[in-house]
């Protein structure tokens, strides 16, 4: 318990740090290039990202259950898994650059695509060492790395945009960053875990890998699918500009999902060890953690609802017209932060099929949606698309629940009322305020006026907020609940 409690507070905290990093280095980006540059430097991001999961097929996942349950196999799951690996990712690379040559790209978007391409080779296979270390339960040697990979991105973007380089510059950095990734896993593989990384073709021990993966691989297909395809749509209807715009409100709602993930990262053993043993304890812990993902998400909805124009200005001017993508952005928050618990059951009560189904009813109507609203709408389009799918996958997962488990829906419902009333109390306060003061004192304020509404509103108890501390900490069992 205590290994665990130590990797889930690494993995909290690099996250954290990582988030801001890439934060910071967005904005900077922004500030710089513009829209339009933005907008291609991400386009080609997001066709590499929608790639790369061909390289993985879900292998990480296996890899990394496999592992801990035989750690005495370490090497030969390794062998065989970087053997499949290989072919994999020279065939991916050439399906990138067969797609790029197919639709006419431009030069710079070519260039941006291939050298994205190698930062994603690297990445691969950065990520199947890593998933050999979290098999042996061991997350501090990632953790670092994360860290380090987003200064080396900060810290070269910084001389390079000094120096007047342009995005191809920017991608190189990104590479640069993946190689290090890159050597830095393999230094763990072979000199802490003394792992040989030679390629081993084990066909039967190849073809249980695939079959375990399967159920993984179709997952992270429709996830990358459902997260990148609005990019990749809305250069091909509404130009690069269009995309550079999007990324504002979509980096802003990436970064703060570290809040529920971090949390869920403590969560899910817990789920899981009540699910075959207590399940009056399962509904209880669910439903902590829907209270505790409410009181993130309705102060981060509703605070930047009402700050939108504020928050906006630190991408200067050229992205005035984001607030109001970014207002309908946030008021899916919610729905996206309830769902990260929602998911977390249906995975720790053997309903992970069900999830990849909801995964992919909901990647096929954003498709449908985008298709039908960024050509009539633009930008605007996609973000609605957003709202509306976040509150679908949130929904087909949510109607499961009581499939697994009895809930106490009163409860949850006063809950929500409570913590609705404070965060309501707080965007009054905003809107009071947010002409008058500097931007960050105003946030600053609507944290306080928040926190004080919580308790004057006893949406939640001392226990409520122990609990979530230890979760936060990455205590786990019984601490999360009683």
């Amino acid at each position: 318990m205590a290994n665990i409690a130590k990797n889930t507070s690494y993995f909290t905290l690099a996250l954290v740090l990582q988030k801001i990093i890439s934060l910071t280095y967005f904005t900077i980006y922004a500030r710089a290039l513009g829209p339009a540059d933005l907008g291609q430097y991400y386009f080609a991001l997001s066709i590499t990202s929608i790639f790369s999961i061909f390289i993985d097929l879900g292998l990480s996942n296996v890899v990394t259950r496999e592992v801990a349950k035989y750690p005495e196999k370490a090497r030969s799951i390794l062998a065989s898994t970087i053997a499949v690996k290989l072919p994999l990712a020279i065939l991916t690379v050439l399906a990138v650059v067969a797609w790029s040559f197919a639709w006419g790209y431009s030069p710079i978007i070519k260039q941006l695509i291939y050298i994205s391409s190698l930062a994603m080779v690297f990445d691969s296979f950065t990520g199947i060492f890593y998933s050999v270390s979290r098999g042996f339960h061991n997350l501090k040697f990632e953790s670092i790395s994360s860290i380090i990979f987003q200064l080396i991105i900060l810290v070269l973007s910084l001389v390079i945009l000094d120096r007047g380089g342009s995005i191809n510059y920017l991608m190189a950095a990104l590479l640069i960053a993946s190689i290090f990734n890159f050597v830095y896993s393999f230094s763990v593989i072979k000199l802490f875990w003394k792992l040989s990384v030679t390629p081993i073709w084990d066909k039967p021990l190849i073809k249980k890998l695939f079959s375990m993966a399967l159920p993984f691989g179709l997952f992270v297909i429709v996830q990358r699918f459902y997260t990148y395809f609005d990019s990749v749509l809305l250069f091909k209807l509404a130009g690069d500009k269009a995309v550079g715009l999007y990324q504002v409100p979509f980096k802003i709602i990436v970064a703060l999902q570290f809040l529920p993930m971090a949390f869920v990262a403590s969560l899910y053993p817990v789920l899981s060890t009540y699910w075959h043993s207590n399940r009056e304890k399962l509904a209880l812990a669910f439903e902590k953690a829907i209270t505790y993902c409410l009181l993130l998400a309705i102060p981060v909805s509703l605070g930047s609802f009402a700050m939108a124009d504020k928050i906006v200005l630190l991408f200067k001017e050229q992205y005035s017209e984001t607030g109001l993508l970014l207002r309908i952005s946030m008021m899916a928050a919610p729905f996206m932060f309830l769902g990260f618990p929602v998911g977390s059951m249906l995975n720790a009560c053997d309903r992970q099929k069900r999830n990849t189904i909801n995964m992919t009813i909901t990647a096929i109507v954003s498709a449908v949606l985008n298709l039908v609203l960024i050509p009539r709408y633009g930008v605007l389009g996609a973000c609605i698309t957003t709202l509306v799918t976040s509150i679908l996958m949130l929904v087909l997962g949510w109607v499961v629940i009581p499939q697994i488990t009895k809930l106490h829906w009163r409860a949850i419902l006063w809950s929500l009322f409570k913590i609705l009333a404070a965060g309501l109390t707080m965007l009054l306060v905003v809107e009071l305020i947010k002409s008058h003061l500097n931007p960050f004192i105003t946030i600053a304020i609507a944290g306080l006026v928040y926190v004080v509404a919580v308790y004057v509103f006893r949406a939640v108890t001392r226990d409520d907020i122990k609990g979530f501390i230890l979760s936060i900490k990455g205590k786990d069992g019984e601490e999360l609940i009683d």
